[in-house]
């Protein structure tokens, strides 16, 4: 009788035994799933390191190679110019030129007064960016010359190659950002906050500044899940 007595308590504190050990992996498994995903902004104001400035302009004229001569003479002169600014001769290159035939679309007595239109550009491509922001609009200079230059607003390139360089350290910061958001809701829920379950970079974007478009806005956001326990 006694040895089914104590039996019987060995049973029952094997199954009592047995269910705390279930309790506690199914609340610790249950807590595993515990997580918060937040996202962590940064963003930097940062200045092109290089810019890409082209000026297009044209000659007109009827005979090929006497038109061919007075571009020359004009890309010269556009050149001097840029020189005159500040800019190296290595920063200067010239484009392709293209030939026009004003003619051949018009017939009767209504053709334009010259058959040919020459047209080139020099393209200024440097790191001096500042020079290019203070250069614009002193191209009108030319027309003392009766050198009219084209200089497009939507063609001036304005770079920025230090992205690399960024990077880490705005993603550092991005990962911090989202940290403290997910610390302050940890502190809501009354529960600590644990480890990084997962992470996502997310894309970097670099917008220009409408009105100072050689100041760029570089933007990246994490999302970072972190588990709480």
């Amino acid at each position: 009788m006694k040895n089914n007595i104590w039996a019987g308590a060995l049973i029952a504190l094997g199954i009592m035994f047995g269910g705390w050990y279930i309790y506690l992996g199914m609340s610790k498994f249950a807590n595993k799933d515990r997580a918060v995903t937040v996202k962590g902004l940064s963003t930097r104001e940062v200045e092109a390191d290089h810019a890409v400035w082209p000026l297009s302009y044209g000659w007109n004229g009827n005979d090929l190679p006497s038109l061919y001569a007075q571009l020359e003479n004009v890309t010269a002169r556009v050149k001097k110019h840029l020189l005159s600014l500040g800019f190296d001769e290595a920063d200067i290159r010239q484009g392709s030129i293209t030939v026009s035939d004003n003619w051949s679309d018009y017939y009767g007595n209504h053709r334009p007064e010259y058959k040919y239109t020459l047209s080139t550009s020099l393209i200024v491509s440097t790191d001096k960016v500042q020079l290019v922001v203070s250069s614009q609009g002193k191209e009108a200079e030319l027309l003392k010359e009766g050198i009219i230059v084209k200089t497009e607003r939507w063609n001036l390139d304005y770079q920025y190659n230090g992205l690399p360089e960024l990077k880490p350290l705005m993603i550092e910061e991005a990962t911090q950002n989202a940290r403290a958001v997910a610390q302050k809701f940890a502190e809501d829920a009354k529960c600590s906050l644990g480890s990084i379950r997962r992470a996502s970079q997310g894309q970097f974007s670099i917008e220009n500044d409408e009105y100072q478009p050689w100041v760029k806005r570089v933007r990246v956001v994490t999302t970072v899940d972190y588990i709480l326990d």
